[in-house]
């Protein structure tokens, strides 16, 4: 193997190969998840109106303390009846329109109404417990901006501004291929020498969670014609993700039929351990990532590599991977030629976040790593990380 890419490069040249996808417009009722490549501007003034932020009575500050008269009731939704004169109040409930002439809202647990009278005791500022028309956001701005992921948060910020519709890139199509005669579905009994294939549930969960739409194929034994037929269908999608058949020996038939059918490859080889032996090839707009097949290292090439592109694909303007901080809660030892990702359980304490490291950190023990929720980076180097060491991490979703 020639000498083998850092992280940082290999996850460069992934990105540079990247061409974001179109757009479509899409419900915002049906956007979470997507990724917006238009701002999304506000239809509407948020608030529209004056509102008020308590259950209460609508006056006007000069005029407190003092008794005053009630002269009309706002609920929530309905104009209020008119303007609000000197010396008057209206009692408001929480939502309801300020009229005009009233500069503040005073809370209904702070005054004594008596036979439509109102005593207020103490003095209320301009602005008290009223939202001003367009406080949070004017017609016309940006609300969500381009790049953005929506989430509930931003789902329900377009909803609140009048957004119907947004545009989303397109959901990419990913196909996902495993290879290997050894391998037979889950309920199947399985033959001497046989395993259960698991990589292809776990790569196409990993990245339906990134906003794709997946095809699995069918996994295919160790023979070219099988191999040449099941990619030859990969490669009409956005993005084809195998796994097993990426390494040296007689039986990895993937990057060799790759080339021949027009992929070009842009690196075989990551100083990264778990997963050293990963590829990533182009062919017109189409990305090819061939994974190793070991549970494991397809698991940790999937977070590194194929998870960003997917959500590049969509134009997002973080497509990572995005890493956290932690702290280690025993010492590690480091790889001094690549850097390396370990399976650790994350524990919140007082002072942050603790990363305990799963006992088995082989690249088959996928059931180990199934107590694990992060990914924990010790760059490559002599020595040990010591236990309370600083460290990043991926969390797992």
């Amino acid at each position: 193997m020639a000498e083998l890419l850092s992280l940082a490069e290999a996850q460069a040249r992934v990105l540079e190969r990247v061409e974001p996808l179109a757009g479509e417009p899409v419900p915002v009722a049906r956007a979470a998840g997507r990724v917006l490549v238009e701002d999304a501007h506000a239809v509407v003034d948020l608030p529209p109106f004056p509102s008020s932020a308590m259950d209460g009575f609508a006056v006007q500050s000069a005029d407190t303390p003092g008794r005053l008269p009630v002269v009309g009731r706002i609920a929530a939704g309905v104009p209020a009846p008119r303007a609000l004169e000197s010396g008057e109040a209206m009692a408001i409930a929480t939502g309801g329109v300020v009229p005009d002439g009233a500069d503040s809202v005073v809370p209904i647990e702070h005054v004594v109404e008596d036979d439509n009278e109102l005593q207020v005791p103490n003095p209320v500022s301009h602005g008290d417990n009223v939202r001003p028309r367009a406080g949070d956001v004017a017609a016309g701005e940006v609300v969500v901006a381009r790049g953005a992921r929506l989430r509930a948060a931003q789902i329900g910020a377009l909803a609140a501004a009048g957004v119907g519709t947004v545009v989303c890139a397109r959901r990419p199509r990913v196909a996902v291929l495993a290879t290997g005669t050894e391998l037979r579905r889950p309920g199947e009994t399985l033959g001497p020498g046989e395993l259960y294939e698991a990589n292809g549930v776990l790569l196409a969960s990993a990245l339906a969670a990134a906003g794709a739409d997946i095809d699995v194929l069918p996994a295919v034994p160790d023979d070219d014609a099988a191999h040449r037929a099941a990619l030859e269908v990969g490669l009409m999608a956005d993005v084809l993700v195998t796994s097993g058949g990426v390494s040296v020996g007689p039986h990895d038939l993937v990057r060799g039929l790759l080339r021949e059918l027009g992929v070009e490859e842009v690196f075989w080889g990551v100083a990264v351990k778990p997963g050293k032996p990963v590829a990533f090839g182009v062919r017109g707009r189409t990305l090819v990532f061939g994974l190793p097949g070991n549970p494991v290292s397809s698991l940790v090439g999937c977070e590194l590599f194929v998870r960003p592109a997917v959500l590049a694909l969509q134009g997002s303007a973080q497509p990572g991977p995005v890493y956290a901080e932690g702290r280690l809660a025993r010492a590690v030892r480091r790889n001094s030629k690549r850097d390396e990702f370990l399976r650790a359980r994350t524990q919140v304490s007082d002072d942050g976040v603790v990363l305990e490291p799963v006992t088995g950190q082989e690249s088959h023990m996928i059931v180990r790593a199934a107590g694990a929720d992060a990914l924990v980076y010790a760059p490559r180097g002599d020595g040990r990380l010591e236990a309370g060491a600083r460290v990043r991490y991926l969390p797992l979703a």
